[in-house]
């Protein structure tokens, strides 16, 4: 399954059904009166949160959604049927824009959250609805109400508790797969990652996910690499992890890059808490280590941790780290009670 991320879709609202014009019409019954039934409500264009969806793909092979029209009354005091809602289904974490790309129409942030996009016409009147004491044989009815036509942006942004950071090549991926059963490419080559992936990471009888997205680089929020366009899935985050390349030679350089990107792309993303861990330590001997440990938190100004999504060392104290930050209505603890309970038949 492909990932998107963005999608630009195109609804439309139906109509309400025309009111109907007609008299009733019966032997031996010579004025029998207006019975023309009112119009049908056209369909309206909801959006809902379903489970089992992490991309916005279905969208970019369908992009308009009209709902139904209602029809018209009939006579004998008939209404109109109403016309068919449609409902768009997205992933949780979906924002929804409007056609400028900046205005939030509503964010999905709850599984089973329902929104209402357009909503349908109302149905026209039929000249029975005008009958009256002063005028018993209405010839008028009313036409349906229009529906509502509108062009909107669906944009996902994944919902996790924990998201990674990092120039390419700095090991994010490795350390995903190293925590969890998360599987996401690994290579020699620099932005190996070309869309997020999500993964499950247990640690002290508690899991939380945690998010992995393509590497950033100078001038990712110009546009170079593959710009910023994935850091809004790390807006929801409680915690950023910020991995650094120790066996790199400019560990500092590297680690203001990524700051200045977080800055430069504006919101609270900058502000959030961040775990600062230098990788790939197997690679350096104990000198290397203190002299590369010493730079990068004389750049950061607070401590660094120290790790290896190789060799495992340092992997549950960085873990631990992540953990203290995120907070407790965030965290699914394991029901260790029934897995140490005796079988029974």
């Amino acid at each position: 399954m492909k990932f998107l991320d963005l999608a630009k879709v195109y609804i439309r609202s139906g109509g309400g059904g025309n009111g109907c014009i007609s008299f009733r019409r019966e032997k031996y019954i010579e004025y029998g009166g207006p019975d023309g039934g009112d119009g049908g409500k056209g369909g309206s264009v909801w959006v809902e949160t379903v489970d089992g969806l992490n991309t916005l793909i279905d969208f970019r092979y369908q992009q308009h959604f009209f709902a139904k029209t209602g029809q018209s009354g009939m006579g004998r005091q008939r209404t109109g049927k109403d016309g068919d809602d449609i409902i768009l289904r997205v992933p949780v974490g979906t924002e929804i824009l409007d056609e400028d790309e900046e205005t939030v129409l509503a964010d999905m942030t709850e599984l089973g959250q329902r929104v209402l996009l357009a909503k349908g016409g109302n149905g026209g009147f039929g000249n029975l609805h005008f009958k009256s004491s002063t005028n018993q044989a209405p010839r008028r009815a009313n036409p349906g109400q229009e529906g509502v036509e509108r062009t909107i942006w669906l944009r996902l942004k994944l919902i996790a508790d924990a998201g990674l950071l990092g120039m390419p090549n700095a090991g994010k991926s490795t350390f995903l797969a190293a925590t969890s059963n998360a599987r996401p490419k690994i290579a020699d080559y620099p932005f190996t990652t070309l869309h997020p992936n999500l993964g499950v990471v247990g640690i002290d009888n508690a899991e939380f996910v945690m998010a992995d997205i393509p590497g950033l680089i100078e001038g990712a929020s110009e546009g170079r690499g593959l710009g910023d366009l994935f850091l809004g899935h790390v807006e929801r985050c409680a915690v950023l992890l910020h991995l650094i390349d120790g066996t790199s030679e400019t560990v500092a350089e590297d680690y203001r890059t990524i700051i200045n990107e977080l800055e430069a792309y504006g919101g609270a993303l900058a502000d959030k808490p961040r775990v600062t861990a230098l990788n790939k330590i197997d690679a350096l001997d104990d000198e290397e280590r203190a002299e590369v440990k010493a730079t990068l938190e004389a750049e950061v100004g607070g401590p660094v941790m120290m790790m290896s999504g190789v060799s495992r060392e340092g992997l549950d104290t960085v873990l631990r780290a992540v953990r203290s930050k995120i907070t407790e209505d965030r965290i699914r603890y394991k029901n260790t009670e029934e897995e140490d309970a005796p079988w029974q038949p």
